[in-house]
């Protein structure tokens, strides 16, 4: 049994992979923020959950403090808290910009942080970051969202090389287009045309990115790595 952190779990990608890892017996802790109901709906007893804002250091600490304390130790940490929007660049606010850096890229820094130091104790550690796509190839009308999720892929690389002689694995996602709450503002025509465009002919499903997250926890000789899970939409 891992003892396993999840940002940003009550819906979308995070929600799947709570409810995968915990049915195989581990202890998640879904990490949400607004919504609490989707979070209680999940909870049982290999779910906990545990709001914090996780772009605010001191609920960061407080959160971690508290599941170390309960079970003595963090294993595996999944950083999926994020934001989209889409927007022109030239109408992207300071605002619209602080607030993305610090819910995507910022949270993903200090809540590695917070958990690392427990991870270096007991030289043991997994940590997988949730990135995108457009973190790998950028998007138009979506600058802000690119950059932090682009930090998260460098983040990780640096992290991977710092961590690995405390064997401490550090590696990320980046999905392509995957049908969550995130991509509800693509019109049908536009889920067809990305299909259309995609090798496999689909799009992605939370339990892909799932599947990938397994194999990373498992796995014991990769890190550093960004992985793409898309259908062949982008090959690098």
């Amino acid at each position: 049994m891992k003892i396993i952190l999840i940002t940003g779990a009550s819906r979308g990608i995070g929600r799947d992979i709570a409810i995968n890892l915990a049915s195989e017996g581990n202890k998640v802790i879904v990490n949400y923020l607004k919504s609490e109901e989707q979070a209680k709906s999940i909870e049982n007893e290999n779910i906990e959950i545990y709001k914090a804002d996780v772009s605010k250091r001191m609920e960061v600490s407080e959160m971690v403090n508290y599941i170390i304390k309960k079970y003595g130790k963090i294993d595996v940490l999944i950083n999926n808290a994020g934001i989209d929007e889409y927007k022109l660049f030239t109408d992207i606010t300071d605002e619209d910009w602080n607030k993305m850096m610090n819910t995507n890229l910022y949270s993903t820094f200090c809540v590695s942080q917070e958990v690392v130091k427990n991870m270096i104790h007991e030289k043991y550690g997994c940590i997988i970051n949730i990135s995108s796509i457009w973190g790998i190839v950028g998007a138009s009308c979506e600058v802000h969202y690119s950059v932090s999720k682009a930090g998260i892929i460098g983040l990780t690389k640096s992290l991977a090389k710092e961590l690995g002689p405390s064997n401490i694995r550090v590696n990320s996602i980046a999905p392509g287009c995957i049908d969550t709450d995130m991509n509800k503002n693509l019109t049908t025509e536009e889920i067809k045309g990305i299909e259309d465009e995609t090798p496999l002919g689909k799009i992605g499903k939370p339990l892909d990115i799932t599947r990938c997250v397994k194999w990373l926890i498992e796995d014991e000789f990769t890190t550093g790595q960004i992985i793409s899970p898309n259908g062949g939409w982008v090959i690098i």
